[in-house]
């Protein structure tokens, strides 16, 4: 691999493995690197650990508001109706974070424990009783949507149909859920530029209606209820809130808990060790987070010139903070391509490197995936392919969408 053969637009490059040789060259050579796109204007990589999290701390100089979070170049209108509180710096940002922050510290979630043990409970007994399953179908996606669908208060009848209309949104880069051009043109004012965005509002909104006649403990009640500067919150507001939350409550965690697995079957020593030694499991969670990535990165602008990795990045330049390559950097992670459940330090920047935009539900998520593989580690004698693992074509998720599997009871 060469520097010249660096293309991060290219998602063919993603299919079948994320490409790590492309990332470690512009590591050792190029570490802010300007990518040209083939319909865009280019953008800044950012691929070192150090400089990720410069990156994210310094929000008045690479903003999430100016230009939004995703790559796609979006004119002023677009940007405005598809912004969430991802596409915003504080104080904006912090006053909608407030509305839910208090569910997801550390604190809170831990009430859910025994909860999200009964539900995996239930999920892993089906799967075992199947014996063959596909599993991220009928184990990884069931788990998170269940316990955020608990949260936002939306029947279990409903989990399956969010999770697709989740699918269909942000796998679009794959040929599977491709859209056809004319209509993500047409959509562009949409998040991912995809009309199940549409879907998405509808089906929150008739949560909300629901919740406006008979108010409950969950999060759609707090949304519905909630006050910024003294008044609630507009309708776009809550659309775009209750789309973000339903999306990426579950697809993160399922991909890192497709991918965690995969891990074990390939390293069945690192399989062993958990079972030798089950205090190894919350390193091993944040290991499986690290090793999975489930975002690859994420977007930020330029708001003046600057001097930055020995570059001149210009006013309104894209830069892409690439979290896949900081979790993988030589310099910050001892032996990085080797899979290791007692890793210890493990900076990993799955959830981001902090600043205002660090990962609301991260508490949540790491206690799902160690309740899962501890669970699993305790029940499933072995994993067992029984066919090939589909991955996701995309540059900016790194999931599996389908992993058939054999699962023998202990």
């Amino acid at each position: 691999m060469q520097l010249a053969d660096v293309d991060l637009t290219d998602h063919t490059r993603f299919a079948e493995r994320v490409p790590h040789e492309m990332f470690a060259v512009l590591r050792r050579e190029d570490p802010v690197h300007w990518q040209e796109e083939h319909d865009g204007r280019g953008f800044w990589a950012i691929t070192k650990h150090a400089d990720i999290t410069a990156v994210a701390k310094d929000w008045r100089t690479f903003s999430s508001e100016r230009g939004g979070t995703s790559l796609q170049d979006l004119d002023p209108d677009e940007l405005e109706a598809r912004k969430s509180m991802l596409d915003m710096d504080p104080p904006p940002h912090n006053a909608l974070r407030a509305i839910v922050n208090r569910d997801f510290t550390p604190r809170a979630v831990r009430v859910f424990t025994e909860r999200i043990r009964e539900l995996f409970d239930g999920v892993l007994g089906e799967a075992l009783k199947q014996g063959e399953v596909e599993f991220v179908e009928d184990v990884a996606a069931k788990l998170p949507m269940r316990v955020f669908a608990e949260m936002l208060g939306a029947p279990e009848s409903d989990h399956r149909y969010l999770v697709e209309l989740g699918d269909r949104m942000l796998g679009q880069d794959d040929p599977e859920y491709a859209i056809d051009p004319e209509v993500a043109e047409a959509n562009r004012h949409l998040p991912f530029s995809n009309p199940a965005a549409l879907e998405m509002f509808e089906y929150g909104r008739k949560l909300a209606g629901e919740r406006r006649g008979c108010p409950r403990d969950d999060i759609v009640t707090k949304l519905v209820e909630a006050e910024i500067d003294g008044r609630p919150l507009t309708q776009h507001e809550y659309d775009v809130y209750f789309l973000l939350l339903s999306v990426a409550g579950n697809e993160t965690t399922r991909h890192s808990i497709s991918q965690g697995v995969l891990a074990l079957i390939e390293n069945p020593e690192q399989l062993q060790r958990l079972r030798d030694d089950p205090e190894l499991l919350p390193l091993a969670a944040n290991e499986i987070l690290r090793w999975a990535t489930p975002v690859h990165h994420f977007r930020r602008t330029a708001t003046a010139e600057v001097e930055f990795g020995g570059k001149t990045i210009r006013e309104n330049d894209k830069l892409a903070t690439w979290y896949i390559s900081g979790n993988f950097d030589e310099e910050v992670f001892d032996r990085p391509y080797e899979f290791d459940v007692g890793r210890d330090p493990n900076p990993q920047m799955t959830f981001g490197p902090g600043g205002p935009h660090f990962c609301t539900g991260a508490h949540l998520a790491r206690l799902e995936i160690e309740i899962v593989f501890t669970e699993m580690v305790r029940r499933v004698a072995s994993f067992e392919l029984t066919g090939e693992p589909e991955r996701l074509q995309s540059n900016f998720f790194n999931g599996i969408k389908r992993m058939p599997l054999r699962l023998t009871p202990a």
